[in-house]
């Protein structure tokens, strides 16, 4: 069954001025007119069919029936605002998905998620970390994190990392062995450590001038998060990602032998659907991202 209710902004000009006993101060607390105030309640005496206050020279009383009517009417309004406040909190807090590859996830985005909980303490972020596409439509997923060059059709995307490329290898092999890495012609005596793009390596030898080396040759891995831990290990010389080798950088644990840099033609980008892209739990990863690959760049230069 319907009910039968009054709209809202007379009860809310009725509980303020039955709280402050004065038609001015509940004007001047909902940003209305007194004149506004005084039509609010003669509209909600009205509706409900009895009087709620006595109006005196200089005093504002509540009648029986106001006193009666007053608890209801601030409960509804309570229990209106908790309402809204959870909405809110829906919005700001909870589970928050993000679809990443593996190899992004393991060497840039899980070794700064504890900034992120320091920040956000009240999103719970769930990791799903793929090669596939996401179906924003199908999947359970609210953002994605994606490398190629910001195309998405029906989906909203900002970029958040520019890649360069460039030679790195465990600082052992700038020292050690029979033929330590000076120059680039020095590559010809070490393995190069490939992932499926070798293309990058055939560019940036390219660039570099050196010939008679075979690009067949060498280890392979599908990941190029193996391909840096390989590299760790110094088990040759992997062509590395800014992305990807800022943290192994930072510590020591690879170098860059030479400073030929090839800038890369793709880049990082935030992906989710335009609907969602300014929702607050996405606001806030987004605009933690940024910040850490800003901080990243800082702590670089």
């Amino acid at each position: 069954m319907a009910r039968k209710l009054p709209p809202l902004n007379p009860l809310r000009a009725f509980e303020a001025s039955a709280r402050t006993l004065s038609f001015t101060k509940a004007a001047d607390e909902l940003f209305v007119t007194q004149a506004a105030i005084s039509h609010q309640i003669k509209m909600l005496e009205d509706v409900i069919g009895v009087q709620l206050f006595k109006r005196l020279n200089r005093a504002l009383m509540l009648t029986e029936e106001g006193m009666i009517f007053l608890p209801f009417v601030r409960d509804a309004l309570d229990t209106l605002a908790a309402g809204m406040d959870k909405l809110r909190r829906q919005e700001t807090a909870g589970a928050l998905t993000v679809s990443v590859m593996p190899s992004f996830a393991s060497a840039w985005l899980v070794p700064r998620l504890t900034n992120f909980k320091q920040a956000h303490p009240d999103i719970d972020l769930r990791i799903s970390a793929n090669f596939e596409l996401v179906d924003f439509n199908r999947d359970d997923v609210d953002v994605a994190l994606r490398w190629g060059k910001g195309e998405y059709p029906g989906l909203k995307s900002e970029r958040f990392m520019t890649e360069d490329i460039f030679p790195v290898c465990s600082p052992k092999l700038l020292t050690d062995g029979p033929n330590p890495i000076k120059v680039p012609d020095d590559l010809k005596y070490h393995s190069l450590i490939h992932d499926e793009m070798k293309t990058d390596w055939r560019m940036w030898l390219l660039t570099a001038k050196v010939k008679g080396i075979d690009l067949d040759k060498g280890l392979s891995f599908n990941q190029s998060n193996l391909v840096l831990q390989a590299a760790i290990a110094g088990q040759g010389v992997a062509l590395g990602r800014s992305s990807m080798t800022h943290d192994a950088l930072a510590s020591g644990q690879l170098v860059k032998p030479f400073n030929l840099i090839l800038p890369g033609d793709l880049a990082f980008y935030i992906v989710a659907p335009a609907a969602s892209f300014d929702k607050p739990k996405v606001k806030a990863f987004r605009e933690w991202v940024i910040g850490e690959v800003e901080n990243d760049d800082a702590s670089h230069s």
